[in-house]
Parts: C-alpha cells; structure tokens; sequence
C-alpha cells in the first residue's frame, strides 16, 4: 500500500513511541482514544497515520475498538524529513490570546522550531505568572493539532515564558545564531540589507548559512524606548517590513516566509 498516494486524504494523530510494542501494534487510551474513535469515527479496517516523535510516520490499520481503547497493526513505515538548517525561532512578546493561539498553529505549518513567548512593557500581560497553565497546555494542544494536520515529524517546541531581558539575553546571537529583530519605525535597515550585512559580518560564502534564526516580535503595544535600546546594545539592529504597519500575526509569518526563500528552505 503506497502512503505516499494516500497522503493528502489521509488523517494523521501524533502519538508517543512507546504507544508501539514489540509486536508491532499501536495503542490508543484516554482523550486520544476518543478524538480519534469516537470525535473521528475511526472503525476496525479502517486506515491512517501516526507520527511519532522520532519523526517517523506509521501507517495503521485498526484491528479492534473498545469502550475504552483501542489497537491497529502497523502496515508500512516512512522516515519524514527533518527541519533543514538554519533553523528558524520566534521570541514572541505575548499579544492577545487569539492572535498567540493563531502564531502558534501557522509557526508550526511554516517550519518553526521553537517559540520563546516573553513579557515587556507593552505586551498584552506584563508579568510571566499571569500567563495560566490552562493557556500554555492550549497552546501545546494546538502544536499537535497542527502538526498532525501538516505531517511535520516535529513538535514545534514552547519555551518557558520570561521576561524580555532573560529573553534576548538567552538567544546570545553569534556566527552561528543570527538574530533580527523587527521593529516600526523611520530610516530602519530592510530585512534582506541585514541578513547580507550578517554573511559580511561573520565572513560567509553564499552558500553557508547559520545554524539558527531568531525573530524578536513585540506585541501590538510594539517596544518601549528603552527596550529598543536594551537590544541595540546586545548588538541587534532594528529592521523593518516595509512601511505598511503589519500585525503581530503578519510579521511574524513575513518574516518567517522571507527567511525560507532566502535560505532556499521552501523546497
């Protein structure tokens, strides 16, 4: 049975590795037993994938539903291609819930590999301790909605929150982590000027690139003065999107989307 063929219809679950035993059968309980049995209607014979965190994707067939649980065969296996390098990050100033919840589902679909979110003077909370458990666990919820949906072999990893200080002091750039940090403002450097200015900066052919990328968005409050200094002191320059004002949302997949054509990661 080709999976490849079967790919674009087919449904897909993110399951953990030790779901599978020795003899090859894949076990479903709980929540997952009932997303995918009961809201899915998912029955014996029936065919789908799983993904596990060793970026492998199996395809199954149901052998046996219960009340409770559930275990399909393993039919074929596939390795799924890991992110490429540079690998792209988002330090994120947290913004209004929806707009975090919809940057978390898209980042994942484009390939990012982790978001830091961060507090700041402007941010829609100003301490770490008001973002609630409840809220990191649905944005975790939605990493593996969406990466069920878009085949990824990867879950999008959620740092812990900080405030913007520790934020940007952990990304540390260097010859290998590159970093850009995107601002509003006049007479500012255009992404693709800075991206050039780092290959001259670090001395590197046209065909070398970073090991990783950071993004630093603010929230729609944007960044207090002394923020924007706190970072050009760390040696991040201000770069601009062009001088349409984009929402939180948009910037951060403009840039995204800029990053992969730039370093040819969209193949």
């Amino acid at each position: 049975m080709d999976i490849g063929s079967k790919k674009i219809t087919m449904r897909r679950y993110w399951i953990e590795k030790k779901q599978i035993d020795l003899e090859q059968n894949v076990h479903f309980m709980g929540d997952q037993f009932h997303h995918i049995f009961d809201v899915c209607r998912q029955e014996v014979g029936h065919h789908f994938e799983v993904i596990t965190e060793d970026s492998k994707a199996y395809l199954v067939q149901v052998k046996e539903v219960g009340k409770k649980s559930a275990s399909a065969t393993i039919v074929e296996e596939r390795q799924i291609k890991n992110l490429e390098t540079p690998h792209i990050h988002i330090a994120l100033a947290v913004s209004r819930y929806p707009v975090m919840d919809a940057i978390m589902e898209k980042a994942v679909e484009m390939g990012v590999k982790s978001i830091l979110p961060f507090v700041s003077e402007y941010s829609f909370v100003r301490k770490e301790k008001e973002v609630s458990e409840n809220k990191i666990d649905r944005w975790k919820k939605i990493v593996v909605s969406a990466t069920q949906q878009c085949g990824r072999g990867e879950l999008m990893t959620i740092h812990d929150i900080h405030n913007v200080k520790t934020a940007i002091t952990k990304i540390n750039p260097s010859e290998s982590k590159w970093c850009l940090f995107a601002y509003e403002g006049a007479d500012l450097k255009p992404v693709k000027q800075e991206i050039y200015d780092l290959k001259i900066k670090y001395n590197h052919s046209a065909d070398q690139k970073p090991e990783e990328i950071w993004i630093i968005v603010g929230s729609e409050g944007g960044f207090s003065t002394k923020e924007v200094h706190m970072m050009q002191e760390l040696g991040l320059h201000p770069v601009t999107l062009g001088s349409q004002i984009l929402r939180v949302e948009t910037a951060c997949l403009t840039l995204v989307a800029a990053l992969k054509y730039e370093f040819g990661l969209m193949k």
